[in-house]
């Protein structure tokens, strides 16, 4: 509860800033445009999350953005394939791309950062190949689908996605055995957790999760460059969910922490915007977020640890 205040009271003070600074902050387009912009990269935070709090990571969510962005319009439009089948392929091939990474993972035992490291370069590699390198885009012929990524339809969605997930994290044994799992993996597998399971499951959440926001990325642009579609799409999601409360040593994580941390992430680019700061800086200030959320939980983990150690200390004493 007190990181979820915390990141709140961040988001707080840049809005108040760029409020004060900027007098387009507060015009109704573009709070909705921040609602809108927070439901899209909070659904891919989410999935980042189940991952993180593992103590996994994934660098290939931006470039899978990318594949089933250029995918998706590619089915519809040059191979006539109809709306259901066309979500349905990117689904199936989310799910096996979070499948495949689990596998390579628990059976291979190859590290997380390695095996999406190579999904990142691969699944961009073949977003270009698949479109050609040539732009995507869905025209005029399927508006009533882009209107799944308007506010406050994409909101709902988000909303819909955050809710089952604090059910499962919070509510289900197999949500314990995710924190478990991220706390101590080997006590977890001692316990009698099937921990193998429980890491495949959380890189195919991951993946459908971006498949999701793939989707309503696409939906959302009226032009898709195979090349960075989703590119660094990625640090967004790990930077909103480790701001949101989740430990890079996993064993913790709040959704609703998440989701604040992708406010947090999207009203910073929008500041860089309206107060004409040099658009090259922006990824200097995500870099910058990431790095001051590991050292703030490191810093957090040590005092923890400390009053702890002295609690047992005292408590010997007596």
């Amino acid at each position: 509860m007190k990181k979820i205040l915390g990141i709140f009271g961040l988001l707080f003070v840049v809005c108040l800033i760029t409020a004060i600074f900027s007098d387009r902050f507060l015009t109704s387009g573009n709070i909705e445009n921040l609602l809108r912009r927070t439901a899209l990269f909070g659904t891919i935070s989410i999935g980042a999350a189940f991952v993180i709090i593992t103590s996994g990571i994934d660098l290939s969510i931006g470039s899978l953005i990318g594949v089933v962005g250029v995918l998706l319009p590619w089915l519809m439009r040059q191979h006539g394939w109809s709306v259901p089948a066309s979500l349905g392929m990117v689904m199936l091939v989310s799910l096996t791309v979070g499948l495949g990474h689990g596998l390579l993972i628990t059976k291979l035992r190859l590290q997380p950062f390695i095996v999406t490291l190579c999904g990142l370069m691969f699944y961009r590699g073949l977003a270009r190949f698949i479109a050609g390198d040539n732009s995507q885009g869905f025209g005029t012929d399927y508006e009533g689908l882009k209107s799944l990524a308007t506010f406050p339809t994409v909101f709902i969605i988000m909303a819909i996605i955050a809710a089952i997930a604090i059910i499962f994290l919070n509510f289900t044994i197999y949500g314990r055995y995710l924190m478990a799992l991220g706390r101590n993996e080997q006590a977890a597998r001692f316990s009698g957790i099937n921990t193998d399971r429980m890491i495949i499951v959380a890189y195919v959440l991951c993946s459908l999760l971006a498949g999701v926001g793939g989707v309503l990325f696409a939906l959302d642009t009226s032009s898709i460059q195979p090349s960075n579609f989703g590119s660094f799409y990625e640090l967004y999601a790990i930077a909103a969910a480790v701001l949101g409360g989740c430990s890079l040593r996993g064993g913790e994580g709040s959704i609703i922490g998440v989701i604040i941390g992708a406010a947090v992430m999207v009203v910073l680019n929008n500041s860089i915007i309206l107060l004409r700061i040099p658009s090259e800086l922006e990824y200097c200030i995500i870099g910058a977020v990431i790095l001051a959320g590991a050292i703030v939980d490191e810093l957090v983990k040590r005092i923890a640890a400390s009053r702890r150690a002295a609690k047992q200390a005292r408590a010997a004493m007596e």
